[in-house]
Formats: C-alpha cells, sequence, structure tokens
C-alpha cells in the first residue's frame, strides 16, 4: 500500500466496480493511520490531521512516533516488537502541532498480506476531549469547590455557600468526624472577598493550653521560660485572611476568654504583652461536639458559642446522604487512579455491593482511606472484594459501636504484624509501609491518634512517616 497516490480495491460483489479506499477512510470520524511494517505512515485521514495538526503530505514518510507524539510512543507502543496478533485498544495523550495535551484513545491492529504474512498496522485514533469536557461538566454539577454531593441536604448546602462566604461574620462548622468540615472551611475562604489572604488553620485540640495561647495570639520575648524571642501568632499570620479553628470544642476555657475579646475588640494581646494590635480576620470554627451540651455542662462558654453561632453550617453524616456514596466512591476511584497512575477502571459488582452496605462510621474520610487502599492493591482492572480492607467483609452480627465506644474496641498490634508479613513480599518495605500506615488508617476511621496506638508508634513517628511518603496531605 502506497500514500503517494490513491489506490482503489475491487469489490468482490460487483467486478467493474472501484471503491476509493482512502477517500472512504477519508470520511470515517476517526483518526486513521495506516503504517508499514517499520511504523511509518503510509496514509493518515482528515480526521487525524485536525487532531495532531499535521497534514497528510507532510506525514507521509514519518515515523509514526513524530507524528502522534504521545506518551505511549515513549514507553508502551504495542507495535514496538513489531508484530501484533490481535488489536490493542490504549488510552493515552498526545501532543499536537499547537502544544497542546490531548486525551485519546487508540485502536492498534496488524495488516496482512495475501499470503497472511504481516504487512503493518492500522491505527485508529479517538479525540476523547468531548468526553472528557462532560465528564467534568457532570462533576462539577455535583461539587463545590473541594466538598462533592448530589444529595437533597448537600444541594441544600451548596445553596447556602455562597452567600456565607460573602459574609465578614464568624461561622461555625458542626458536623460528626470526617463529614468534611476542613474542606468547607477551605471553600468558604476561597469564595469569599479574603481568598487573596492567607488561610491560616489549627487545630485547638492538638496543642496543651501554654503552647495554643503562644500559638494563636502570639509572645514576646521573656514572656515565659523559652521564649527567647518575639513570636508572631496565627491571628497575626491571618491578616487580611480567614483564620480557620478546628475541633473548637477543646479549647481551654481560659482562651476562650481571650478568643471572645478579640471577637469583639478584633485586637490581638501576644503573650506577655501590655499593647496590643488589631487584626483583620475572620474565624471560621468548626467542632464535632455537642456545643449546646457542653454549654450546659459548663464547659464551654456561652456567650463565646453565641458569638460564634452566627452563621451556621452543618455537614450531615454520609448515613443520611442518599445517593452520595455512590458518587464519592466513583470520585475518589478517578481521584486517586490519576494521582498514583495507576489503571483502575471501577468496580467489580461484589465489590460495590460491600461499599455501598457499608454504614461509613467515619465519614468521608473513612470512605476516601477505603479507596486510597485499595487502588494502591489493586494496580489495575477493576476493584474486588479481596482488594477492600479485610474488616469490611467480615460479618457483622451487631450493632457497631460508634464514638468513644468504638474507639475503645482497637484490636492488638499483633493484627497489624501479620499484615506487615504478607505485604512486605509483594515489594520494597516503603511500599509495604505505606500500604500498613493506609491499612491503619481505614480501620482507625481516619484517626491519626488511633492509626498510631495499632501500629505500635509514636503519633509523632507516624506523623513523620506518612510526610515521608506524601500522604500528609490525606
Amino acid at each position: 500500500m502506497s500514500g503517494k497516490s490513491p489506490k482503489t480495491v475491487k469489490a468482490q460483489s460487483a467486478p467493474n466496480n472501484a471503491i476509493d479506499f482512502y477517500r472512504l477512510l477519508n470520511e470515517v470520524p476517526l483518526g486513521v493511520l495506516i503504517l508499514d511494517r517499520r511504523r511509518r505512515v503510509l496514509f493518515c485521514n482528515h480526521a487525524l490531521e485536525a487532531i495532531v495538526g499535521i497534514t497528510a503530505a507532510v506525514a507521509q514518510g514519518l515515523a509514526c512516533r513524530h507524528v502522534m507524539r504521545s506518551r505511549a510512543c515513549l514507553t508502551e507502543c504495542p507495535a514496538a516488537k513489531g508484530y501484533l496478533s490481535e488489536n490493542v485498544c490504549f488510552e493515552t495523550d498526545l501532543i499536537n502541532r499547537d502544544r497542546k495535551r490531548i486525551p485519546v484513545r487508540c485502536t492498534l491492529a496488524p495488516i496482512f498480506d495475501a499470503e497472511n504474512r504481516p504487512a503493518g498496522f492500522i491505527e485508529t485514533v479517538e479525540d476523547l476531549r468531548p468526553l472528557k469536557e462532560h465528564g467534568e461538566k457532570v462533576s462539577q454539577a455535583y461539587r463545590f469547590g473541594n466538598v462533592v454531593g448530589q444529595s437533597r441536604q448537600m444541594e441544600k448546602l451548596f445553596r447556602i455557600v455562597p452567600v456565607i462566604a460573602q459574609s465578614d461574620a464568624s461561622v461555625l462548622i458542626t458536623g460528626e468526624t470526617g463529614t468534611g468540615k476542613d474542606m468547607l472551611a477551605e471553600t468558604l475562604h476561597h469564595e469569599s472577598e479574603r481568598a487573596k489572604g492567607p488561610f491560616v488553620k489549627i487545630n485547638c485540640g492538638a496543642l496543651p493550653e501554654t503552647l495554643l495561647e503562644s500559638e494563636l495570639f502570639g509572645h514576646v520575648k521573656g514572656a515565659f521560660t523559652g521564649a527567647g524571642e518575639n513570636k508572631q501568632g496565627r491571628f497575626y499570620l491571618a491578616h487580611n485572611g480567614t483564620l480557620y479553628l478546628t475541633e473548637i470544642g477543646d479549647l481551654p476555657l481560659t482562651l476562650q476568654v481571650k478568643l471572645l475579646t478579640f471577637l469583639d475588640d478584633k485586637i490581638v494581646f501576644p503573650l506577655g504583652a501590655t499593647k496590643g494590635f488589631a487584626a483583620d480576620v475572620r474565624v471560621v470554627a468548626a467542632t464535632h461536639r455537642d456545643l449546646e451540651r457542653m454549654v450546659r455542662d459548663g464547659r464551654f462558654r456561652q456567650d463565646l458559642f453565641f458569638r460564634l453561632n452566627v452563621l451556621r453550617l452543618h455537614i450531615p453524616p454520609l448515613r443520611e446522604r442518599e445517593g452520595d456514596v455512590r458518587l464519592l466512591l466513583d470520585h475518589y476511584l478517578n481521584f486517586f487512579a490519576r494521582k498514583t497512575h495507576r489503571s483502575v477502571a471501577g468496580f467489580a459488582p461484589r465489590a460495590l455491593s460491600i461499599l455501598l452496605d457499608y454504614d461509613y462510621p467515619g465519614n468521608v474520610r473513612e470512605l476516601r482511606n477505603i479507596i486510597e487502599y485499595a487502588v494502591n492493591v489493586a494496580r489495575e482492572g477493576k476493584i474486588l472484594p479481596k482488594h477492600l480492607p479485610a474488616y469490611l467483609s467480615e460479618a457483622r452480627e451487631s450493632i457497631r459501636p460508634s464514638g468513644a465506644a468504638a474507639e475503645a474496641v482497637l484490636p492488638p498490634p499483633a493484627e497489624l504484624e501479620v499484615d506487615v508479613v504478607s505485604v512486605a513480599g509483594e515489594g520494597s518495605w516503603p511500599m509495604a509501609e505505606r500500604r500498613l500506615i493506609l491499612e491503619a488508617l481505614v480501620k482507625a476511621k481516619g484517626s491519626r491518634q488511633q492509626a498510631a496506638l495499632r501500629l505500635g508508634w509514636a503519633r509523632s513517628t507516624l506523623w513523620r512517616k506518612m510526610k515521608h511518603y506524601g500522604m500528609d496531605q490525606s
């Protein structure tokens, strides 16, 4: 076959009629390449010219890789061995003449001569941009910022968030652990007029009272033993931006008074200072605790509660968000497949049934950790039941305990020692250790403190290892 001049093929049913083969291929809406055995271009149709930005006259005689310029050309070209026994379909991306990256689906098939000997290849190229754009539009219809959902409760939340974002009033975000309060707080900041300012986060339950006061408000030199120099606190760092106080229910009573003073006066007094400074900061607080009950029990100041509760957003638990589990499963499967460069196509029916029947006491965080674990274990193909954490498949004859009771029921570290043996043989130790951490996080429903207990590590050790493996943003 030659690309220099169009050839015709005699139709068997009508010997006197001829079919213009190249003209026929030019009418095909998919890109078509015909290659010789050395993978040099003999012909490309008009659709392929539009995709790659190279005319057929220029492409003729060039090596396929110089026309396609795709990622597969460098690493995984099925025709690299010179022979194919059957059709091969794969997805990749190419760089066109305008240096734009285009996602494509390629199907490569062998061509044989009259004596059934390999004569070359025919390749079809489908432009996936319309499908990708449609998928993104559909995805965006069910998300606001980093928060994903399509249930009635989440639609209501999506409608009110843009309005609240434009206000400078304090916001209180409530919801169970793992529902996505942190992501909602970031979305509020990015949708507000303060988006160009800093977003500063601090966990009120992560530090002892003396250190927490210094972290929040700063201190002056000599304010306490070891204070060798002045330190700017988080309020100072969040000037013209948003300060996000997570786990506000764990804030000590003495600091509750100082926070209330700032909310009233917008003046920050560093620890040990006699003079304050004005800070233009919007405060967003979040908690999984029942603050009304804490107020009744005298563990949280009523006046501070009223001051924080100017605008309130509640994120419902995942078990109450009808239809969101399946949406989140697909969302995080695609997210982690892209992140880890794994070819995981979906869920096997049995695995999907297990995931949809589970009640997710750890909410979205637990679901995310489960899918991250499954994608790392599956590597390619579909997620099977064996790729899911073992506890999902275990029979549950009684109702799972929740809250503090659930966290108290922890298996002995020996359970994880067995897992070390099973995963260490599948690759390098860093890979095995990373998977071990993932499984501990999944079993602890995202709680790093409980995961550290399961592993028999200090919390700082777990944090250091997660940072080393790039897992600290998960």
